[in-house]
């Protein structure tokens, strides 16, 4: 079975909740598990051998301050001796990333670059989010999947007097689950191809 590891950072809930649908689209087409990133940046007992195992590694975390959270940012670190150490084992793996903020902009996009620098530092094959640009015309809608037009990743936006039980939309959410769905589909040729 391909598996697919959602490994994310959430405060407040938010990302939380769009990592949820990450993983529920993922679920749709191949296995997939959701690891959470503690408050000190830590992974919980024996993640790093499951997300080892995995084909694909989406990344999520919220944007603080343009850019993503300082517990993203442990992670992200501790692999540097974790998994180049090991000889640099999430190699050729497929990488993805999603991210939230208060503001439609946020300064995700630069979240998202700096998550997509670090999948290559790693040497991993990167995933778009492979979706035009939704709400962008007279006819278009809040509720339309990348209604924030982002193409690096899924993105979503939380008001910040909101919590996790009204946000992010549900379009934000429908997004989040494209990307699942499409990394696992990605996954599954690349599998199949390096056969």
């Amino acid at each position: 079975m391909t598996t697919i590891a959602i490994v994310y950072f959430s405060g407040y809930g938010h990302t939380a909740k769009q990592a949820q649908a990450v993983h529920e689209g993922a679920a749709t087409v191949t296995d997939a598990k959701l690891f959470r990133i503690d408050s000190n940046g830590d992974l919980p007992e024996g993640a790093w051998e499951e997300i080892g195992a995995a084909k694909a590694i989406i990344y999520g975390s919220p944007t603080y301050m343009g850019g993503p959270s300082a517990q993203f940012k442990a992670f992200q670190d501790a692999t540097s001796k974790t998994v180049f150490a090991a000889g640099g084992t999430w190699r050729n793996k497929l990488a993805a990333g999603f991210t939230n903020s208060a503001s439609r902009s946020g300064d995700k996009l630069a979240s998202l670059q700096q998550i997509a620098i670090f999948a290559a530092q790693h040497g991993m094959h990167w995933v778009a989010l492979g979706l035009p640009p939704g709400n962008n015309s007279s006819t278009g809608s809040e509720e339309d999947l990348n209604r924030l037009g982002f193409f690096l990743g899924a993105a979503a936006q939380s008001n910040a007097d909101q919590g996790a039980e009204v946000a992010p939309s549900q379009s934000d959410l429908r997004t989040a689950e494209h990307l699942g769905a499409r990394v696992a589909e990605t996954a599954l040729q690349f599998v199949r191809g390096s056969r």
